[in-house]
């Protein structure tokens, strides 16, 4: 690790971090809707999964917290554990997409990324508004390695040509930071092309001032501020 460099890991102060069969199960969600969104015709093995289904929703309705919203410090154990969304959400929600950082660092990033069939919009390509979801999760990622980030404040989009899926591409950050705020302008790349370009501004709070920073830990743990 280089000075510039810091650790990317998740702590305990921006949630709990996933279970192994939650992201186990997302990466194959994910590979399994790019197939289905693939087939041309009805598929009796779709029929089979759809049954199985509903009965997999059931079991899991009967173990999972009956209140969706997210528990924080000491609140009642029926409401949902927050699991942190600092580092590699795509890594445990299908939703969004999945990327590796090869070098992390306080005033620059960098790393790699491929959009597989399910962020598709127009033919062969990503949908907008991925794009913009991808830039939000890259730079927060970053802001959160250097314990130093915040809401997003604005988020500025500049496309200049169109991003393919099932492409590897290579991203770049460029972040600074004052006072107050955090300013970071991302890119999208495709060979030596710059496909779109995005800027991000955030509040510049360390992880105790974040709001709901006191995040509850798993049934029989007791939950305590990040230090």
């Amino acid at each position: 690790m280089t000075a510039d460099e810091v650790a990317g890991g998740a702590g305990p102060r921006f949630g709990e971090e996933p279970l192994g069969q939650t992201v186990a199960a997302a990466a194959a969600m994910r590979r399994l809707s790019g197939l289905l969104l693939s087939l041309e015709q009805e598929h009796p093995t779709v029929d089979a999964m759809l049954a199985q289904f509903a009965e997999w929703e059931g079991e899991l309705a009967a173990a999972a917290s009956p209140d969706a919203a997210p528990r924080i410090g000491d609140a009642e154990h029926t409401q949902r554990l927050y699991l942190s969304h600092a580092f590699d959400i795509g890594a445990f929600n299908p939703c969004f997409p999945e990327y590796q950082f090869d070098h992390l660092g306080t005033e620059t990033a960098s790393g790699t990324v491929n959009f597989p069939v399910v962020f598709e919009g127009p033919p062969g390509l990503v949908h907008g508004g991925f794009i913009a979801v991808f830039f939000d999760c890259v730079i927060q990622h970053q802001n959160c390695a250097t314990e130093l980030s915040g809401k997003t404040r604005s988020l500025r989009v500049t496309f200049r040509r169109p991003t393919p899926i099932l492409s590897d591409l290579r991203f770049d950050i460029v972040r600074t930071q004052s006072d107050r705020d955090i300013t970071s302008t991302a890119r999208l790349i495709l060979d030596d092309d710059v496909l779109c370009s995005g800027e991000v501004t955030t509040l510049a709070l360390p992880p105790d001032k974040l709001t709901g920073s006191r995040y509850a830990k798993r049934r029989g743990q007791r939950s305590k501020r990040s230090s």
